[in-house]
């Protein structure tokens, strides 16, 4: 009799019976999901509205103007004016997301004071981080090409800052290729002055040893001998004897005159290639070149991105109103356990 009792009150939950319940309960359904509704919308209003832009790039496929331009590159990989592939899209992502360019763009437009972040509070450069994150963000696409997007709190702002960002990843990596290029600039230059000097000391033996009569040795030996074989069978004695001198001079300098002529020579091709090295090295240490193409520049958007007041009324109403109908159904079953339990 009490377990027939129990199921005949008409406050018992029956979960087969789902609409029957939600019209029993309406009122306070109704209620408070309307208020959620007029407090959420309500709330939305005081949300600072967020405008976005968006640059558009694809990386280029080579980052140095000397292999480009002064380089023959017969299988056309070098090329300034092809478009880069995935490695060179994973590159301009790590260095969009450097130190550099964050603090460059948060000094630039004081972003501790956009985002209203002071300066005296706990950890500001961490709250900092966490803002820039959710408010510029990087990604690549399916064509591989990369697109920055950008929040900010004035649609302007959000342009400019996005355009700069792409410019900054210009200046980064010419600023991290120049530095390595002007460390290999020196290398080279001190290579070259180290032949070059050389070269000059071989220049000065070679000099020394003409000063003798030795000008081009191989033709003067082979007339020399010539003459003097001649003078020999001719009984010419005394003009035999003075190319005799003459030939152990040569006999004396000859072998030291061709190992430095020799030397010489290397030691001038070494310097055209250290020549031309360095007017290759010279260039990358030196000039600045676009690393991108952009598709898209970020122009000042017409609407706010953010909030989306109805999606946040709907989502809150919606929310309050399943709450609300779970804290009921909760309520209903405990009641129901505690009747039994009498």
């Amino acid at each position: 009799m009490e377990h027939q009792k129990v199921t005949e009150n008409p406050s018992d939950f029956d979960s087969t019976n789902l609409i029957a319940f939600l019209y029993k309960y309406r009122k306070p359904l109704i209620i408070l999901s309307f208020s959620a509704a007029i407090i959420s919308a309500i709330a939305s209003f005081f949300i600072r509205e967020k405008y976005l832009s968006t640059v558009v790039l694809f990386p280029a496929s080579t980052s140095s103007i000397s292999k480009s331009v002064m380089t023959e590159d017969a299988a056309g990989k070098n090329d300034i004016v092809a478009f880069g592939e995935e490695e060179q899209a994973e590159q301009m992502l790590q260095i969009l997301n450097s130190d550099m360019i964050r603090s460059t763009i948060r000094d630039k437009y004081d972003l501790m004071k956009h985002y209203r972040i002071k300066g005296d509070e706990k950890y500001p450069i961490t709250k900092f981080n966490k803002m820039w994150e959710s408010n510029v963000t990087y990604k690549r696409t399916e064509f591989l090409s990369i697109r920055i997007d950008v929040l900010a709190f004035n649609p302007d702002t959000a342009a400019l800052i996005a355009n700069d960002i792409a410019q900054l990843l210009d200046d980064a990596k010419n600023k991290m290729q120049q530095d390595r290029a002007k460390e290999a600039l020196q290398v080279i230059e001190a290579e070259f002055n180290k032949f070059q000097a050389h070269l000059e000391l071989v220049d000065d033996s070679i000099t020394k040893i003409r000063e003798r009569g030795l000008q081009d040795f191989e033709t003067q030996i082979e007339m020399l001998s010539e003459q003097y074989y001649r003078a020999l069978a001719e009984g010419n004695s005394s003009g035999a004897k003075k190319l005799e001198e003459k030939l152990s001079v040569f006999s004396k300098y000859g072998s030291a005159y061709m190992a430095l002529f020799t030397n010489a020579e290397y030691e001038r091709e070494r310097l055209i290639m250290l020549r031309s090295k360095y007017e290759e090295t010279k260039v990358d240490a030196t000039q600045n070149i676009p690393h991108k193409f952009v598709v898209n520049q970020a122009y000042p958007a017409e609407k706010k991105e953010y909030p989306i007041r109805w999606l946040i009324v709907v989502i809150s109403t919606i929310s309050t109103f399943l709450l609300t109908a779970i804290a009921i159904i909760a309520v209903e079953n405990y009641k129901r356990i505690t009747e039994k339990a009498l």
